[in-house]
């Protein structure tokens, strides 16, 4: 694919705080030793596609035949099948390390300004230990199937001996409706007060209307069957260039088997756009020059905006404005301001894109 790298990198839970700071953390602090220069790295701005895909698989009962004649349930599973269907897809700016991006800044002899720099070498903070907080999108969490009635222990007390010794499935069901229309007669009982021998308390009264509840659940699925569901979350890394994309086919969603590589043609494509809106500009002198580089300066990028949606079968399904590194220009700060010695500056700055967060006095 041109204009973009694309990797899936996750199909796994995935849990966010709503907002985000720095991870672990290096300081990195401008002496002797290293000349009084630091090295950094500006970042690329990576787009994380999250899909968050619902999965539902329906099982006939042992009885679904039957379902009809014995129960009155019209509706019963008769085929199993397992469907696919998007639940949501959430977009998130990443700040990656850019290679093509490394910088020194050159600080005075004899002063000690530090920096906060991403376990990848992108810069934090300068003259400060506390990182911006950022504003990040909460993510979605797989969930696993719940078991079905079936499978619980309830559905082994709800079957009779009869049950169990009968060779003939026809007759197995004429017994499960029975005992499904005496697991009622004996819950009205209950509830009504004619039961011969009723619980003690409340508590234990619950406790016998849950089991025959489950009971006749268990023995009710036998002939509707059963329906699971649970939701699986993939996270599709997206690099765009200068250019933007115009919809790139990323991934694939099976209604079967869920999100699939963007050259497996088993599923339908999920697609995203990248138009560009701004491209960042360097600053302006009075005269409405361009301003020029500091020697030695302090970079930082000035971000270029993007409208990012995300479609998936002609539909969209993800609209968001998003910053991008790649969309900018890089200028400089003069590092002056960080080594001096009565009124040093702190600096913050946006790991995802290389922007000045804030910019003041050092605290």
């Amino acid at each position: 694919m041109k204009n973009m790298t694309v990797a899936i990198i996750a199909m796994a839970a995935m849990t966010a705080p709503t907002m985000t700071t720095a991870q672990t953390t290096q300081r990195v602090t401008a002496t002797k030793a290293n000349d009084y220069g630091l090295i950094y790295s500006l970042p690329v701005t990576e787009l994380d596609i999250t899909v968050e895909t619902l999965h539902t698989k329906r099982t006939p009962g042992e009885f679904y035949n039957y379902a009809r004649r014995n129960l009155a349930i019209s509706d019963a599973i008769t085929e199993p099948s397992t469907t696919v269907e998007v639940r949501s897809v959430t977009i998130t700016p990443r700040g990656v390390a850019d290679p093509d991006s490394r910088w020194q800044v050159q600080f005075k002899s004899g002063a000690t300004p530090f920096m906060l720099l991403t376990p990848e070498g992108i810069p934090l903070t300068v003259n400060t230990e506390s990182p911006a907080t950022v504003a990040s999108p909460a993510l979605p969490v797989a969930r696993e199937a719940e078991p079905t009635i079936l499978e619980k222990p309830v559905a082994r007390q709800a079957m009779t001996q009869d049950m169990i010794r009968s060779s003939s499935t026809s007759k197995r069901a004429e017994l499960a409706a029975a005992r499904i229309f005496e697991l009622r007669d004996t819950r009205s009982d209950l509830l009504s007060g004619q039961a011969d021998n009723p619980p003690a308390d409340g508590q234990a009264m619950q406790l016998v209307l849950d089991n025959l509840g489950g009971q006749e659940q268990a023995l009710t699925a036998m002939f509707a069957g059963t329906e699971q569901t649970w939701t699986t979350v993939s996270t599709i890394a997206v690099r765009p260039d200068s250019l933007g994309l115009s919809d790139e086919v990323i991934a694939r969603i099976s209604p079967f088997e869920g999100v699939l590589d963007a050259d497996n043609l088993a599923g339908s494509p999920l697609t995203v756009s990248v138009d560009v809106l701004e491209p960042g500009e360097l600053p302006l002198t009075e005269k409405g020059e361009e301003k020029r580089f500091p020697k030695g300066g302090f970079a930082y990028q000035i971000p270029g905006t993007a409208m990012v949606t995300v479609k998936y079968e002609g539909k969209v399904v993800a609209q968001q404005e998003v910053s991008l590194a790649q969309l900018g220009v890089t200028f400089g700060l003069d590092p002056a301001i960080f080594s001096d010695k009565k009124a040093p500056s702190q600096l913050k700055l946006d790991p995802a894109t290389g922007a000045i967060l804030l910019l003041g006095p050092a605290e």
